[in-house]
């Protein structure tokens, strides 16, 4: 009973009529979602139309538009904005031949909308294309019920403390691994790059990875990973946060550790290049905590106490497999003299276009200070 009443209504609805009706033939014409990030910066939004044959590349998907008043994007006497389409993907939820489709959002007169934070990676990632940058991101959330109760924690009280459930196994120890593998799956059918998914420190919390990808690539993959999260826990009645301390007190908060390398880094001797990233970074610490959450630093103020495995958000440290620094040399990579890094500071519900934009700001374009450059007339 109580797991029932922590699920929404719709997800109990019958899966079998709905099957019914996915199984109609299309007659050779397509359902094309299209994804866009809204006016928080945080929440995807999407809608579909119907193509007359199936697109083959991104540029036979249309430009379309919606109304931003209502997605905190425009003023109502204003509302139109453009989605321009970025990036294609298998859809997991309707199946071959249709798409998901993820879009920029453009204003009236065409200048990138305010949340719209991948026109100005996508200048820094060509600028720096010739350094063959790699990121891969690790997405921590947490799973709620309908009540915004953690998922599968008791009603009136808490689970046992924390050890037990980071990668854990058993009905006592992980909540929703249906929702996980249901996510992983979908995620592969659609052409997502996910690496791989664990149970995280605190219960009812997850986390999956996305990459390696290259550039601007890796927001992609990520914002239409998060967009295919929240649809699958749609379907379960559940709901994935990605709010970087979801609960107070001694339990675990939520980051995307963020890992990257640059051709040099991985290269033999690579270990010099990556020492000297990180001393660019620690230079420029105030600015990297503006641009890694959608707050100015606010929502990590939460997180990043100098416990539970995080830095302190006031302080820049780095260490080799330290996870309470804020950037972290792998074992073996300190071992084998090349590699790659991770960045531990980004929330969970940071923007992965502005966190791989800064990181090649600083340690590839050199820049410091907290005010960054324009490259638009380069």
């Amino acid at each position: 009973r109580a797991v029932a009443m922590s699920v929404s209504h719709s997800s109990r609805l019958n899966k079998l009529v709905r099957e019914q009706y996915m199984r109609l033939p299309q007659d050779g014409r397509v359902q094309v979602t299209y994804v866009w990030i809204d006016g928080s910066g945080e929440g995807v939004r999407c809608k579909s139309r119907t193509l007359d044959k199936e697109p083959k590349s991104i540029e036979d998907v249309p430009e379309w538009n919606f109304d931003g008043s209502s997605t905190a994007q425009a003023e109502g006497s204003n509302s139109d904005m453009f989605l321009v389409p970025v990036c294609m993907f298998r859809d997991p939820f309707c199946l071959d031949p249709n798409k998901l489709v993820l879009c920029e959002v453009l204003k009236y007169n065409r200048k990138p909308a305010e949340s719209n934070l991948r026109h100005t990676c996508k200048k820094v990632m060509d600028l720096v294309k010739d350094s063959h940058p790699w990121f891969g991101m690790e997405q921590e959330y947490t799973l709620l019920g309908i009540n915004g109760h953690p998922y599968g924690w008791p009603d009136n009280g808490f689970p046992g403390p924390q050890g037990p459930y980071y990668c854990g196994v058993g009905a006592d120890k992980v909540y929703g691994r249906d929702i996980v593998e249901s996510h992983y799956k979908a995620c592969l059918y659609a052409g997502v790059k996910i690496c791989g998914t664990n149970a995280e420190v605190m219960p009812s919390q997850w986390e999956f990875q996305v990459g390696p990808c290259e550039g601007i690539e890796m927001g992609d993959h990520l914002w239409m990973a998060r967009f295919i999260l929240h649809r699958v826990c749609e379907d379960f009645g559940v709901v994935a946060t990605l709010d970087p301390k979801p609960m107070t007190g001694n339990w675990n908060g939520a980051g995307c550790h963020t890992n990257y390398s640059t051709e040099e880094m991985r290269r033999e001797g690579g270990l010099k290049h990556i020492e000297a990233a990180i001393e660019k970074l620690s230079k420029r610490h105030d600015y990297h905590i503006c641009v890694y959450d959608p707050r100015g630093g606010r929502d990590n103020s939460r997180r990043l106490t100098g416990h539970h495995e995080t830095s302190n958000i006031f302080e820049f440290s780095a260490g080799v497999a330290n996870r309470g620094a804020s950037i972290r040399i792998p074992r073996q990579v300190g071992q084998d003299g090349y590699g790659y890094f991770e960045d531990r500071r980004p929330a969970a519900n940071c923007d992965p276009y502005a966190v791989t934009e800064a990181i090649m700001r600083t340690t590839v374009l050199n820049e410091t200070g907290v005010e960054t450059k324009d490259y638009a007339d380069h």
